[in-house]
């Protein structure tokens, strides 16, 4: 199998990692606005090297992993799959807009592509799958994670949120995914993972909160349906690359590349 990884940062470098160790795997395409960045984490490898953009190597690719941003996601997505090349999406935000995901839904079987969403930093994504057969009523996500996560977002500058001065658990925002998605958008694609696996983006309900005594990226998930309810508690080791993101989003996307190049499907 031949990849094509966009984005060379934490995420992206770890799974070029795991990927240049795979058998199944032949060649990796690395592609990143920063090119000595992504020429570092080629020369680092045996299988891999840097491509000037994702449409450079479509016909010779059979997966894209999409590890960069939102905007990324959104731009290549429509490209990917009209190929008829499947592709994996870490930045799950960019699937907020419920006719744009339906489109590249639409494209992806009409060209025969795949489009591959890892579970990400949460726990708990198999049982609200399942549940789905037979109705929820409720599904919210509370997520708290460090201060220092919130840094530079315009959402909480706006708020007049001075993140450096918090010195107890402060709740930024309480609403619909929607709204978190777009506001959040390097901090909660778990929200967007839970919305689009289980009753939508508006009936979603999330809690975002900083709190300076702890040193997790924290996620509980309620959900109440037919079944009867689910909790769980996800405390996840933050990357020590980059603290927005735990090192469990990034061993979810490995765990399915995994699965994806072995085509071996256990609890799906």
């Amino acid at each position: 199998m031949r990849i094509t990884i966009v984005g060379c940062g934490s995420r992206g470098s770890k799974l070029a990692e795991a990927a240049d160790k795979m058998m199944e795997v032949k060649r990796i395409y690395l592609v990143d606005s920063n090119r000595p960045r992504a020429d570092a984490l080629s020369a680092s490898l045996n299988k891999a090297e840097v491509v000037n953009n994702v449409e450079e190597e479509l016909y010779h690719c059979d997966l894209v992993i999409e590890c960069a941003t939102q905007d990324v996601a959104k731009r290549i997505l429509p490209q990917v799959v009209a190929r008829g090349v499947d592709i994996m999406i870490m930045s799950v935000g960019a699937l907020v807009d419920d006719d744009y995901r339906q489109s590249i839904s639409d494209k992806a079987k009409q060209c025969n592509s795949k489009v591959y969403i890892p579970s990400g930093a949460i726990c708990g994504t198999d049982g609200l799958r399942a549940s789905t057969v037979g109705g929820i009523q409720e599904v919210e996500l509370i997520t708290t994670m460090p201060p220092a996560n919130f840094e530079g977002l315009e959402y909480v500058k706006e708020k007049g949120i001075d993140i450096s001065n918090i010195k107890e658990k402060t709740v930024l925002f309480n609403g619909t995914a929607r709204e978190a998605v777009q506001l959040f958008p390097r901090n909660v694609n778990v929200a967007a993972i839970v919305s689009i696996m289980g009753i939508g983006f508006d009936r979603t309900m999330i809690t975002i909160a900083a709190d300076p005594n702890i040193k997790v990226n924290y996620h509980e998930l309620n959900i109440k349906g037919e079944f009867g309810n689910l909790c769980t508690h996800t405390f996840n080791v933050p990357s020590p690359i980059n603290p927005k993101t735990s090192n469990l989003a990034v061993f979810s996307a490995i765990s399915a590349l995994e699965r994806i190049v072995k085509n071996q499907w256990v609890g799906i």
